[in-house]
């Protein structure tokens, strides 16, 4: 028999309160550590929900500080070439709310940042985000509400970060993922031609 949780009460008695820790760890402004997580983190995760509720979780990578401090309560996210489909851009601007998750490699704790987004799509600072000799197409701005450093239980349980643990052969190639499962018109030669070692050398194109 399924047994749903339905109620804050019922969510609060089966959990137990949080340890007074947890609860006061929660900052609104940049500290120079903040900073320099920031500065280290290539890669963080944005997620956004539409005015319906639809919810999108969406990737963001570059070189190590591609997260711009503009100041205390504010940073800036590039946007890179990708495949146009903008769920998380489009629900930014119906519904503002966008959460961040900054992760360091081989760290088993995250930089959380909750807040409020809007779109720029020039600026003066763009010039500070060029990589590779390409300016962002625009940038997410974030109004920092809320920011804490998260706990490594998560990391520590999955063991991601130990190689020996990766096995990333148990699943079949991106391309011919995209053939089984997306039937695409190309061949899977021809898949198999586009994702292979040229794909790296277009991400920025």
């Amino acid at each position: 028999m399924t047994v749903e949780i339905t109620s804050h009460e019922e969510l609060r008695e089966l959990l137990g309160a949080p340890a007074p820790r947890a609860v006061i760890k929660e900052r609104t402004r940049l500290h120079e550590r903040d900073r320099q997580w920031l500065a280290a983190a290539p890669f963080c995760l944005v997620a956004t929900a539409g005015a319906d509720g639809t919810c999108d979780v969406s990737p963001k990578g570059d070189p190590a500080g591609f997260a711009l401090v503009l100041d205390e309560t504010t940073i800036a996210l590039p946007e890179r070439p990708g495949n146009k489909r903008a769920d998380g851009y489009r629900n930014i601007l119906d519904n503002p709310h966008v959460g961040l998750i900054f992760m360091i490699p081989g760290r088993p704790d995250t930089l959380r940042i909750n807040g409020r987004a809007r779109l720029v799509r020039d600026a003066p600072w763009f010039d500070e985000m060029v990589v590779k000799g390409h300016r962002p197409i625009l940038a997410v701005v974030v109004e920092i509400e809320q920011i804490f450093y998260h706990c490594t239980k998560a990391f520590l349980r999955s063991a991601l970060w130990q190689p020996e643990t990766w096995q990333p052969e148990l699943l079949p190639s991106r391309a011919r993922l995209i053939k089984e499962v997306e039937a695409p018109a190309e061949s899977l030669e021809d898949l198999e031609r586009h994702y292979g070692p040229e794909y790296a050398k277009t991400i920025y194109a």
